[in-house]
């Protein structure tokens, strides 16, 4: 079939057709395309697929419980780091203080032979010493002696590569559980008296001198203000007044303070001692230490496993808040002893200025009796000064009059004179307005008769260019009619021509007749394309797995360098994690997937 052919096929069919082809294909056209299926070859391949995906899922749960470990050995290393810290700062506090106490001791001497206190206390410090060695002999020897003796055994046992006798093991074992059991009793014991010697500590009351504050301790007005010599009494009192709101002021503070300070216990509603290891553990994780926060919760979390996060949060939150208010209290005090010193401060010099000020009234009253009579003689002076001033200004007042009326004489002839010359003056401006006005009428009349003549000239002009116009007009429309004559023209040719055109489609075209089978069929160019691919077609799993391939995990570079370092045992060094920092994965992470969680 021609490309012409081909570009007029008619493709139009009815609904007719596609019932038919569908029914002719259900009762066997095209039936022996397909083979028929071997299950058993299929059952073999889900299953080998089956357990390529068992293998994997254990390779993945291997993994993720190596990983687990990793983390947690990492986030022990980082505990034993913090922890490493404070043995060697308690034993550096341990020794200080015994050193201070050592020295205490040595210092201090007896005043006399009755001074009985003095030899108490060294005969207390030497039974102290003969029962802390008499404790480390019973509770220490023994461990010491138990780890000596295994190490011994163990030793014997790999040099010997034998096996010691069962009574001999028996008999360690037995030893072994005598000594942990004779520990458990000596540590309940000392559990028991610290108890006991924390009782008696509190109930000594000793707190109340340590936490109690000095408002009420504090006079409310100093004795310099109340024996102060004021020679105002009413400043005085103002003082005293001044002192009183002050301490009223701090009071109420105080008291808001205290109200808000015993909404809760000294421990946060928790046991003593768990409140003294959860302050413990939070002073060990700083805010210098990296990732400090994380490592302090578990911390927390493995020494209170009963406890949830939630408790943990919440009974930190309410230790800041009980030191924030006892932090408050302590700034309260500062301010009031700030503002008390200050206060009196101002008070003291305040005091000394009225004394200043009274010393200085009394000399200005002595000194007012000398300053009135000097007054007095001034005065005398002054009035006499005044009778003179009246006399010069009666003077002075007559000379004025007589200037002031040669003065008015003289501007009035000024004026008459200028009077004349104003008459003279008008009588040239009004020549000088006749003279302008005469020229004005003469411009007017020449300018009337060159008006005229412009019009006429202008009228014959006007008639000139209406016939010019006109003229051009018609030469216009008589164009235009000879181009829209030529317009129809050339249409006229060019419907001929599209009509002989047609003509001419008509006599070569070509009309296909409607075939849906063969439209629907296959070609022969698929059919010999798609001819060997047909044997392969079964051999496709049943269902598509939509994970990674072994190929695409082991692609990534970072699975490789893993597996590398593995091998080499450096899977858990520092440098390995270095390393697996720096490589990037082969294509970027959405963005969606990152998590915001540091573990």
């Amino acid at each position: 079939m021609s490309g012409r052919e081909l570009h007029t096929f008619v493709t139009s069919y009815r609904a007719e057709d596609i019932e038919k082809l569908t029914v002719r294909m259900k009762n066997g056209l095209g039936s022996s395309k397909y083979k028929p299926a071997e299950y058993k070859r299929l059952q073999a391949m889900v299953d080998a697929k089956r357990l390529e995906c068992d293998l994997f899922g254990q390779k993945v749960q291997k993994t993720r419980c190596a990983a687990k470990a990793t983390k947690e050995s990492s986030i022990l290393r980082q505990h034993r780091q913090v922890w490493s810290r404070e043995c060697p700062r308690l034993q550096k506090a341990e020794n200080k203080t015994e050193n201070d106490l050592q020295e205490f001791l040595d210092h201090i001497k007896p005043n006399n032979i009755t001074d009985t206190v003095i030899f108490s206390l060294q005969e207390y410090e030497m039974v102290l010493e003969r029962e802390q060695e008499t404790f480390r002999i019973s509770t220490v020897e023994p461990v010491h002696q138990l780890r000596d003796d295994l190490r011994f055994r163990l030793h014997e046992v790999k040099q010997q590569q034998l096996s010691a006798q069962p009574s001999d093991w028996e008999e360690v074992i037995q030893q072994i559980h005598f000594v942990k059991d004779q520990q458990e009793k000596i540590a309940a014991r000392l559990h028991t008296e610290y108890l006991a010697l924390e009782e008696e500590i509190l109930g000594l009351g000793l707190e109340e001198y340590l936490t109690s504050d000095d408002f009420d301790n504090k006079e409310t007005v100093p004795r310099e203000i109340l024996d102060s010599d004021c020679p105002y009494p009413e400043l005085k009192d103002s003082l005293i007044q001044a002192f009183h709101s002050l301490s009223e002021t701090y009071k109420s503070r105080l008291q808001s303070l205290q109200e808000e300070l015993q909404r809760t216990d000294r421990y946060c509603g928790w046991c003593p001692n768990d409140h003294q290891h959860f302050q413990f553990t939070l002073s060990k994780y700083t805010h210098e230490i990296s990732n400090h926060r994380a490592l302090c919760m578990d911390m927390l979390l493995r020494l209170f496993p009963e406890k949830t996060r939630q408790e943990l949060i919440e009974h930190e939150r309410v230790w800041d808040w009980q030191r924030f208010t006892q932090a408050q209290l302590r700034v309260l005090f500062q301010q009031w002893q700030r503002s008390r010193e200050e206060l009196l401060a101002r008070a003291l010099a305040t005091l000394q200025e009225a004394e200043h000020a009274h010393q200085e009234e009394l000399e200005l009253y002595k000194d007012h009796q000398h300053q009135r009579d000097i007054c007095l003689h001034l005065r005398e002076k002054l009035q006499q000064w005044r009778a003179q001033q009246e006399e010069v200004a009666k003077l002075e007042a007559a000379i004025a009059a007589r200037q002031q009326e040669e003065e008015e004489a003289r501007l009035k002839r000024e004026q008459e004179k200028e009077a004349a010359i104003r008459s003279q003056q008008k009588e040239k401006v009004r020549q000088f307005y006749f003279k302008q006005q005469k020229r004005r009428e003469e411009l007017e009349q020449r300018d009337q008769e060159r008006l005229a003549n412009l019009r006429s000239v202008m009228e014959e002009q006007a008639r000139r260019d209406k016939r010019r116009v006109q003229f051009r007009a018609d030469m216009l429309q008589q164009r235009q009619m000879e181009r829209e004559a030529q317009e129809q023209e050339r249409e006229r040719e060019e419907q001929e021509r599209q009509n002989r055109l047609e003509a001419l489609r008509n006599q070569v075209v070509v009309v296909a007749e409607a075939n849906p089978e063969r439209m629907m069929a296959d070609t022969e160019a698929w059919r010999s394309r798609h001819l060997n691919e047909k044997e392969f077609e079964l051999q496709r799993p049943l269902y598509s797995i939509n994970t990674y391939t072994d190929k695409q995990i082991v692609s990534d570079p970072r699975v490789r360098v893993e597996l590398a370092l593995r091998e080499a045992g450096l899977h858990q060094s520092n440098y390995a994690k270095e390393v697996l920092s720096v490589i990037k994965p082969p294509k970027e992470p959405r963005r969606d997937t990152r998590s915001i969680l540091k573990f």
